[in-house]
């Protein structure tokens, strides 16, 4: 990753998250750079924010309203916003189905490059990551850091059980407790 990638998209970041900020409306930090900020390493590809699937038409309406360049791509579980030169998704229906008030609530308010916002819980971050696995994306050299990163501030139980369903994320559980980076389940 070149460093004028990371300046613009930490730029994006904070220029979105300020935007969300004025919405009035809850959001979180979530995916690589919600790791980044509980310690994990970090993105270099784009910036997720995440928004209750019933406020994300509205939340896209103020963010235009701030001038900001909004975009609804063919994909019905998130929308694009482009500021800094980067490209910043808001997802409002993540792998699992439509993101709820209650999980975007859950998010913890965090400095994140000065500016405070609401960062993804660390399990619901876990869940998220661990969910996106399948035949098309299981690079394990991204999840596997991060992971390890998060290991304590995560409830494994109910990682283990809100992806129970996913024989990727089982194979991951499995390997977690063979590196011993999470306690072997009874």
């Amino acid at each position: 990753m070149g460093a004028d990638n990371t300046s613009d998209l930490r730029e994006a970041l904070k220029t979105v998250a300020v935007a969300l900020k004025h919405t009035g409306l809850p959001f979180a930090l979530m995916g690589g750079y919600a790791a980044w900020a509980r310690g994990g390493p970090e993105p270099d590809h784009d910036v997720d924010f995440l928004v209750a699937d019933e406020d994300a038409v509205e939340v896209a309406a103020r963010l235009a309203d701030q001038d900001l360049d909004v975009v609804q791509p063919p994909e019905d579980w998130l929308f694009k916003v482009y500021t800094q030169g980067a490209m910043v998704d808001v997802i409002h229906r993540p792998v699992g189905g439509p993101a709820d008030r209650e999980e975007v609530l859950r998010a913890t308010p965090m400095d994140v490059l000065s500016v405070e916002m609401p960062v993804q819980d660390a399990t619901d971050l876990v869940v998220h990551k661990l969910n996106s696995l399948d035949e098309h994306y299981c690079d394990l050299s991204v999840v596997l850091p991060t992971l390890r990163a998060l290991r304590e501030q995560v409830d494994w139980a109910r990682v283990a059980t809100q992806t129970a369903d996913n024989d990727f994320a089982a194979a991951v559980m499995f390997l977690l407790e063979r590196l011993g980076v999470v306690g072997a389940r009874a």
